[in-house]
């Protein structure tokens, strides 16, 4: 019995995150990503002309979906800045100090792979991580205007904060514990709130 799915295309992207933060950009193969989505070959490249575009179009599909989640939470002007801000690393770090085969943040996973290999996906990587700066700089700025963080430069502290945790995410993976994602957590908290 053949499965259907009423968007293949956002099936394929799917199945390509999933697979993509478990393994990588190279390792994985299109024969694989056919497998695992049951789609044949010839409707892939109904979608995507080369594997290079179809990681474009994951790396899109990711960051929209992220965009979008964060913005949610850090528009929740019920709470106060400094706690939306504090949530969203309390999540980063449970989200992504897991084993290798756990990690769910594609940046982490694939800019150092793909920075060298594809310009469109390095370029989709690049734009991307630069709206999630800028919306944290934006939550910076609302706690700066709400009283609860002592931040004088939003823009470079929300670089600041993304290049750490980034960072930490990688040694996390390296050293296979969450002890510097905790270590990023703690410089987090007394670079927002002093």
């Amino acid at each position: 019995m053949k499965t259907t799915y009423d968007d293949t295309r956002q099936h394929l992207l799917d199945i390509g995150q999933h697979i993509m933060a478990a393994k990588g950009f190279s390792s994985v193969g299109l024969n694989e990503i056919l497998r695992t989505a049951g789609v044949p070959k010839g409707s892939f490249y109904h979608y995507f002309p080369s594997k290079e575009l179809y990681g474009q179009a994951v790396l899109e599909a990711y960051f929209s979906a992220y965009l979008a989640a964060q913005k949610q939470r850090f528009n929740d002007s019920s709470t106060p800045a400094a706690e939306r801000l504090l949530g969203y690393w309390q999540q980063w770090l449970i989200s992504n100090s897991g084993a290798c085969h756990e990690q769910k943040c594609l940046v982490v996973k694939l800019s150092a792979e793909v920075a060298d290999l594809s310009e469109a996906m390095r370029l989709t990587l690049r734009d991307g991580t630069d709206q999630v700066i800028a919306q944290l700089a934006d939550c910076i700025r609302a706690g700066q205007v709400d009283g609860s963080l002592v931040v004088t430069d939003a823009p470079a502290s929300a670089v600041m904060l993304y290049q750490l945790w980034l960072g930490a995410s990688l040694l996390a993976k390296l050293h296979r514990t969450s002890v510097p994602m905790e270590q990023a957590l703690q410089m987090t908290r007394t670079t927002l709130l002093g």
